[in-house]
C-alpha cells in the first residue's frame, strides 16, 4: 500500500487567506466612497424630481384660482420624503407672486447635510450653492 497522497493537503495557507482578504478590503476602501456618491446623488435627484411636481402644483393651483396670491402652498412645504427626511422645503414669497422660488435646504445631521442648497424658480432657473443657470447646474 503506496501512502505518498496521504501527507499532501489541498487546503489553502494563511498567507494566501491574507492575502484574499487584504484584497477584499482594498476593494472594500476603493469602491465604499463611490457607492456613497452615488447614493447622494440619487438623493438629490430625488429631490429635483420633487420640486419640478411643486412647481408644476404652483402653476396648476395658479390656473384654477385666477392668481398667485390665492394659491395655498401651505401643503407643498415642509421635509422631503416623508418617511426620511432629507431636505427641508420653502417656497418664497408668502403670499405667493408670479415670482416664486423654491428653495431645498438639506437637513443638519442627516445624509445629505454636505449638500449644497437646491431651488428652482418661475422661470425654470435651478441653483446647486452658487452655481445657477438653466441647464445641468443640478448636477
Amino acid at each position: 500500500m503506496d501512502n505518498t497522497n496521504a501527507n499532501n493537503n489541498h487546503g489553502f495557507t494563511l498567507i494566501e487567506l491574507l492575502i484574499v482578504v487584504a484584497i477584499i478590503g482594498l476593494l472594500a476602501a476603493i469602491a465604499y466612497p463611490s457607492y456613497q456618491g452615488y447614493i447622494e446623488r440619487g438623493h438629490r435627484t430625488d429631490m429635483m424630481s420633487e420640486m419640478h411636481n411643486i412647481a408644476s402644483t404652483i402653476e396648476s393651483r395658479k390656473l384654477a384660482q385666477g392668481k398667485y396670491n390665492s394659491v395655498v402652498t401651505t401643503d407643498l412645504v415642509g421635509n422631503y420624503p416623508q418617511n426620511d427626511a432629507l431636505y427641508t422645503v420653502a417656497i418664497d414669497p408668502n403670499p405667493l407672486t408670479s415670482q416664486w422660488t423654491i428653495t431645498a435646504t438639506p437637513i443638519p445631521s442627516k445624509r445629505m447635510e454636505n449638500d449644497d442648497e437646491i431651488s428652482l424658480d418661475y422661470r425654470g432657473y435651478k441653483c446647486r450653492g452658487t452655481t445657477c443657470g438653466t441647464d445641468d447646474e443640478w448636477k
